[in-house]
């Protein structure tokens, strides 16, 4: 008879970790972000307080890594579409991102965070570093295809092109001054792709050619 196998401690953390992440989330959906507490999450999870604060040192840690688990699958930061057509790609991009901030469980999860991080700046360094850095990158990396074809202006600045993109979405969804819809993405996309673009110069009218003066009476002969 075959001794049994031990049991694997990197698997059994790994569950463990899952079981907090899931806890979190759902605790969030039931109870809002001021009735979620790290106790909380280790009583839902099974497990102790001290195995929480062992891997996170918040509860708005907790609920960084529960939003970048749903939100990306654990698949990181993909690059954006490049179809050749920059505006049908920004369109594409801000649709998904309008998707995610409207489904329940991600508003709830990127308001909570919203919340964190105006007192925690470690906390906002952290999502800087990891969620939205990577994706205002991932933009730019599009953006500089786009200038290399001459489909933008090429001395734009990409610091203040990727917020013109995605600035006027997180201002809606943030503020709630009006719903936050598919066809604000297709509009925010076109709008921010118009300012982008190359400037043309002005046309030059044609010259006009000098006035001939009218000939005068014959002289004497």
């Amino acid at each position: 008879m075959s001794p049994a196998k031990a049991p694997d401690p990197a698997r059994r953390s790994e569950r463990s970790r899952q079981a907090i992440l899931a806890a979190a989330r759902d605790l969030l959906l039931e109870v809002g972000y001021g009735g979620v507490s790290i106790e909380a999450v280790a009583a839902r999870a099974g497990v102790g307080k001290q195995t929480i604060y062992r891997w996170w040192p918040s509860k708005g840690a907790v609920l960084f890594d529960a939003l970048l688990a749903l939100s990306q699958g654990g698949d990181g930061i993909a690059a954006l579409p490049d179809t050749g057509d920059v505006e049908a790609d920004l369109t594409t991009v801000l649709r998904a991102t309008v998707a995610e901030l409207t489904d329940p469980a991600l508003d709830h999860m990127t308001r909570a965070l919203a919340i964190e991080v105006q007192n925690d700046p470690r906390l906002g360094a952290e999502m800087v570093e990891r969620l939205l850095g990577p994706q205002l990158e991932a933009t730019k990396d599009r953006l500089r295809a786009a200038q290399r074809a001459g489909g933008l202006d090429p001395a734009l600045d990409l610091s203040v092109a990727v917020e013109l993109v995605f600035g006027p979405v997180f201002h809606r969804w943030l503020l709630r001054t009006a719903p936050l819809t598919p066809e604000y993405a297709d509009t925010v996309a076109a709008l921010a792709v118009r300012a982008m673009r190359p400037a043309v110069p002005p046309a030059v009218p044609p010259a006009v050619p000098p006035a001939v003066p009218p000939a005068g009476p014959p002289g004497p002969g």
